[in-house]
């Protein structure tokens, strides 16, 4: 006969894997402070700037 499972048990189990991979993810998404966000963001529209600065028309 087979073993009895009990499914809320398997279907928190499944969820709490599915957050612990997620885990990395939204650490390094969300892990910053605002002035390292800020830093990135002006990094960012400086590059756009250079970029726009040599196009051709």
């Amino acid at each position: 006969m087979a073993e009895v499972v009990n499914l809320n048990r398997y279907r928190k189990a499944k969820a709490r894997a599915e957050a612990k991979n997620a885990a990395p993810v939204n650490r390094a998404k969300h892990g910053l402070s605002k002035l390292e966000r800020q830093e990135i963001g002006k990094e960012r529209d400086k590059l756009q700037r250079d970029l726009d600065g040599k196009k051709i028309d």
